[in-house]
């Protein structure tokens, strides 16, 4: 048996409890009334960072504070991994539809539930944990390592660049691991190597000064819900592709080997429909389920509203209607050329009965990280020896836009490891985490650091 193994199974027992000590803590980095919560959440990381040997420190932000931590005992010869994680979760509503409260943290069958459990405590926590392992089984660590945990990722990390910038010197390494993502299914270890990019908008139609009688004015003034529905439903022609002009001038096309990757993957197409009550998929004419979910780009309205709709009825022509839109990137596009692209096409089409605002509310740019770069390389033999198989590689349709902020301003490669699943229920109600795939990232994590300078000698 491995000594990481077991290390990690004579102290599961601990192991979660501590996990469980962690979750309890309501650190929703949007909501102003728990602001203190995230700052006894970022003591309680630093504390236990400081329990593993670690010198570790809290930078406070005009947001949520920021905890780092380092040991550079292996000596400036051996290469330094950076690992990224955040403490800050989302807001639990709806909370009636909770099975148990989401903060109490409880062991239901195999997995651990609680806001966080996956996205991302679970996931800093086992990391933690392998550091601990590691410490607890070897003499020295193999490699420096960084330790930076933010408390504002829910929020698009608001003053992380900033940091980042500041303190380039300090934050200096040859690689950055994060586990932020999912695995393909339960058992199938996975590495992430793309991410696709958002833009997200908020648009409002206006017609009159206030809302009309329907009966008085319609049919002689212009609905501004009608005119906005009918300018979303020209953003996608019927075979599922965007209208909007010189959209996919720059998409990076799927090769060959990627889409024979992803047709090897074993994903189930009746089975994808059933686990969200769905008849059948949807998308763009041409491209397999998951080529649509990982490399093709998307236009999404995320909502809309105007006008009355309280229960009963009220005869009434609304003043105003607004709707959310976004759109999924993929590598080579640009979110501010896409904005630009998109505000122009849909003032286009705006008729002159109404008055049209288009604010951008974020966006942020796709990733690719090679494959073959020597994190991902210590990834693929980290996963293999705690998961006993052969890991995959996979992209992820959704977006992290500090991946790209590490390459560009560290100018180190990413490492994507992820332990949740696709039915975690991340940001959603009975959000969990496998506990297999928790004690299993905790060796693999451990593991990670030794392989990681096999990798990097290997390469010099």
């Amino acid at each position: 048996m491995h000594p990481f193994h077991q290390y990690v199974e004579t102290n599961s027992h601990k192991f979660l409890e501590e996990l469980e000590t962690f979750l309890k803590i309501p650190s929703i980095s949007t909501l102003p009334e728990r602001k203190q919560s995230c700052a006894e959440c970022a003591d309680y990381v630093r504390a236990e960072i400081v329990k593993l040997g670690f010198g570790a420190k809290i930078f406070p932000t005009a947001g949520h504070p920021i905890v780092y931590a380092e040991d550079l005992n292996a000596g400036e010869n051996l290469p330094t991994v950076l690992f990224y994680g955040h403490y800050d979760v989302q807001p639990v509503d709806p909370e009636n539809l909770w099975t148990t409260p989401p903060f109490s943290a409880n062991v239901r069958g195999d997995r651990l539930y609680a806001r966080g459990a996956a996205d991302d405590k679970g996931q800093v926590h086992l990391h933690l944990k392998g550091l601990e392992t590691l410490r607890a089984t070897r003499k020295t660590m193999p490699c420096n390592i960084k330790l930076l945990i933010e408390g504002e990722e829910e929020i698009g990390s608001t003053h992380l660049e900033e940091f980042l910038r500041e303190h380039a010197k300090m934050l200096a390494c040859d690689t950055v691991l994060i586990s932020d993502t999912a695995m393909f299914a339960p058992r199938v270890p996975s590495i992430t190597y793309g991410l696709r990019g958002l833009v997200y908008f908020e648009i409002s139609a206006t017609s009159a000064n206030t809302d009309l009688h329907s009966g008085m004015f319609g049919g002689a003034v212009e609905n501004p819900v009608s005119a906005l529905c009918g300018i979303i439903a020209r953003l996608k022609d019927e075979y599922g592709r965007v209208t909007i002009p010189h959209f996919y001038d720059d998409v990076l096309p799927l090769s060959s080997e990627e889409k024979k990757q992803f047709a090897s993957l074993p994903f189930n197409e009746q089975e994808f429909c059933e686990s969200i009550g769905i008849p059948s998929t949807r998308g763009e004419f041409g491209y397999t389920t998951l080529e649509r979910l990982w490399g093709r780009p998307t236009l999404e309205p995320n909502g809309i509203w105007g006008g009355f709709i309280e229960s009963g009825a009220k005869t009434v022509l609304p003043a105003k209607a607004h709707a959310k839109i976004s759109m999924r990137l993929v590598p080579n596009q640009s979110s501010q050329k896409i904005i630009a692209l998109f505000t122009e096409y849909v003032m286009s089409m705006t008729p002159p009965t109404i008055s049209l605002t288009i604010t951008p509310l974020s966006g942020g740019e796709p990733a690719l990280t090679p494959m073959d770069s020597p994190g991902n390389k210590a990834a693929q033999a980290a996963l293999r020896q705690a998961f006993g198989k052969e890991p995959v590689f996979i992209r992820d349709g959704g977006s992290i836009p500090i991946v790209l902020l590490f390459q560009d301003i560290l100018r180190a490669p990413v490492v994507l490891m992820g332990f949740g699943l696709p039915d975690e229920h991340a940001h959603a109600p009975d959000e969990n985490i496998l506990l297999e795939n928790y004690f299993l990232g905790v060796e693999s994590s451990a593991h990670f650091y030794e392989e990681f300078i096999k990798s990097m000698s290997s390469t010099r």
